[in-house]
């Protein structure tokens, strides 16, 4: 990958030794966040204005066993955050589920939106995603679930706290009656696909719920804060959550699960990790970090194919975030890290000024790649 992508492994391991002792259990998360790196250290010397939240999860295989053990930094549930297009995965996921309690439906049945231009599949809009983080393709699937059902089902299966109450950037972004969908059966018989009438959002009251001291709505400049309490609300905690799920589904009660099946959850996979090359998606737009906002959201580089990313990015209203599961095969390292800061420098929202380039994704990017060459120095040490 370069020299210039991972520190020196002999450099780190001495690090790792001057923080624990043998018998410790090393927080690498600490270890990381104290990196005399510029691009951590822009974040870490200012942390009241980005408002910075991390999980770093290591993953121990002990036989037959998995055992997470989580490291936070700033993680509260009560500091809320916008989530942007992290929800996309919760879409994708119950879609999936709905559809595998569907008889007449899967993933490569033809469907239109009322109103909507495009015929398309369940797999397309899934694949766009995660390869792009597409918002009309999590709106279509949202119109197939409607917010209530999203709620509950995260809800039933012990996912906490969340809420989804709004789509992603159109017109109607809280409408609560869901638009029909028209599904082809086959090539001649279409059905219809009754809309469901949602619970309008209730104001959410946490910490942080008005940010900045302006935003624009409509060209107009209003001197007040920015108010989310109708956005949706999905906390590192439940990220971290559903990741868990996701990847190590037996590690959770059945009714704690994502009711998929296996093809399902092969495609999923698939879809997650893939660059968007894979997915047709032309590379020099739409390059390997386009959506893998760790290790390579600040380069341009080409992900190795040993090493895999199984994750979903948002960013939006001046946050940004990924949530992500790092696997390498051939150092035998794996581990979650979900991580989100604010970089708005004014302070004025729905401006389209925000320093995602400078700021959050070369911290994202550092972040993942200090993480990750830790968990190879303490694997070689093991």
């Amino acid at each position: 990958m370069g020299s210039r992508f991972f520190f020196f492994i002999a450099t780190i391991t001495n690090l790792l030794l001057s923080c624990a002792t043998p018998t410790e259990d090393p927080d690498l998360l600490r270890i990381a966040l104290k990196s005399n790196n510029s691009k951590i250290k822009s974040v870490m010397d200012s942390l009241a204005k980005h408002e910075l939240q991390v999980r770093y999860t290591r993953i121990d295989r002990i036989k037959d066993s998995i055992v997470f053990t989580d490291f936070n930094f700033q993680v509260n549930d009560s500091n809320y955050f916008y989530p942007a297009s992290t929800v996309k995965i919760l879409t994708a996921l119950l879609a999936l589920e709905k559809l595998n309690e569907m008889d007449s439906l899967d993933l490569y049945t033809q469907f239109y939106v009322e109103g909507d231009s495009l015929e398309t599949t369940f797999a397309n809009e899934i694949s766009k995603i995660f390869a792009v983080s597409d918002n009309e393709a999590n709106n279509r699937l949202l119109e197939f679930l409607g917010q209530d059902r999203i709620n509950k089902k995260l809800k039933d299966k012990g996912i906490a706290p969340v809420r989804i109450s709004h789509r992603l950037s159109t017109d109607n972004a809280l409408e609560v009656t869901t638009r029909p969908l028209i599904v082809y059966l086959n090539d001649t018989t279409l059905t219809w696909l009754k809309p469901s009438v949602n619970k309008p959002p209730v104001p959410l009251a946490l910490n942080r719920i008005k940010k900045g001291t302006a935003y624009y709505e409509e060209n107009t400049l209003i001197n007040e804060p920015f108010d989310f309490s109708l956005k949706n609300y999905f906390p590192i905690s439940a990220q971290n959550e559903v990741l868990k799920r996701i990847i190590f589904p037996e590690q959770f009660p059945k009714n704690e699960r994502f009711n998929l099946s296996p093809d399902q959850h092969s495609f999923l996979l698939k879809a997650m990790s893939d660059p968007p090359r894979k997915m047709g998606y032309d590379d020099m737009e739409y390059y390997d970090g386009y959506c893998k906002f760790f290790m390579f959201g600040d380069t341009r580089d080409t992900i190795p194919e040993y090493l895999k990313i199984y994750n979903k990015v948002g960013n939006a209203y001046g946050t940004i975030t990924d949530c992500a599961y790092i696997s390498d095969s051939k150092n035998n390292v794996e581990f979650m890290l979900t991580a989100t800061l604010l970089a708005n420098e004014n302070g004025i929202f729905n401006d389209n000024s925000y320093e995602y380039e400078d700021i959050g994704l070369p911290f994202l990017a550092q972040l993942g790649r200090e993480i990750y060459n830790l968990e190879i120095a303490q694997k070689q040490r093991q």
